[in-house]
């Protein structure tokens, strides 16, 4: 499962030799100990060669392009502009009355994304505004969606979109992998493509296998955490190691997103690599 020890690393436990699928270290829950620059080095040091998290908007491009070539990591996902994430907001692209500031944020995406050298971006949907008629919230949300995946597809980049449990965020209107696919449906772009994570789908839906291999051509990206409390592979219900050697036997070829909260420190909860992902 790709995950190349670093040399001389103390805590380097990846497995040395593994088939696909790679795991990418998810900056935003991994890591918390260190100082959010300093977790590039310390994924490295553990043997992830490939690192996402949830916005990049807040450093300079040439300090995560840094990061990245100093660590020879692969930038392997970014989120879209979320709007006012420390107030509550979880996206913006199902807000009818916040379209303009959408675009600006494809627009900053991109600018972000090609610097850093990252094929594609989630867009989250949102919490659905009160008051507001479902059918102009699903419209404003396809309209989006098709505006973000044209610009994004001049830019070489893919366009994601994720079902997101509504415990963890209430009223979250993507939710259910059924509504993803009937969106990507409407909007009809081959440039669009779900981000399928096999934590949230346990949460609201189950059958997870099944679910990924009817969607499987439309995947673009997973992402893991165990359930209940969203800590590493191992620790819940979710039977990861029969989940990976799933996605290898379905020839998933891109990344594993592991965005999980680490029980401990991150580098001491990583035995389940060792474990689960032979």
């Amino acid at each position: 499962m790709a995950f190349e020890a670093a040399q001389g690393s103390a805590h380097a436990i990846l497995p040395e030799e593994s088939p696909m699928p790679r795991f990418a270290a998810n900056l935003t829950m991994l890591y918390g100990e260190h100082q959010f620059l300093d977790r590039f080095a310390a994924a490295a040091a553990d043997g992830f060669e490939g690192v996402e998290y949830l916005f990049p908007y807040d450093f300079p491009k040439e300090a995560l392009v840094e990061r990245l070539q100093q660590h020879r990591l692969t930038q392997v996902l970014h989120n879209l502009p979320a709007g006012d994430w420390a107030g509550g907001e979880r996206g913006i692209a199902c807000l009818p009355d916040r379209a303009a500031e959408f675009r600006e944020g494809v627009a900053r995406a991109i600018d972000y994304a090609t610097a850093l050298g990252c094929g594609q971006v989630n867009c989250l949907s949102g919490i659905a505004p009160a008051g507001v008629s479902a059918d102009l919230v699903r419209q404003t949300f396809v309209d989006n969606l098709r505006y973000a995946a044209g610009e994004l597809k001049k830019a070489g980049i893919k366009l994601l979109a994720e079902a997101v449990n509504t415990r963890d965020i209430p009223g979250f209107y993507l939710n259910k992998s059924t509504d993803t696919e009937a969106i990507l449906a409407e909007v009809g772009s081959d440039n669009l493509f779900i981000q399928y994570d096999f934590y949230h789908t346990q949460v609201m839906e189950g059958d997870i296998t099944n679910k990924f291999k009817r969607l499987k051509d439309r995947i673009a990206h997973v992402q893991i955490a165990d359930n209940p409390g969203r800590n590493e592979p191992g620790t819940g219900e979710i039977n990861y190691g029969y989940i990976f050697r799933m996605l290898d036997q379905e020839g998933y070829s891109g990344w594993v997103g592991c965005e999980y909260r680490p029980a401990t420190k991150t580098s001491e909860g990583l035995g389940w690599l060792k474990k689960l992902a032979v």
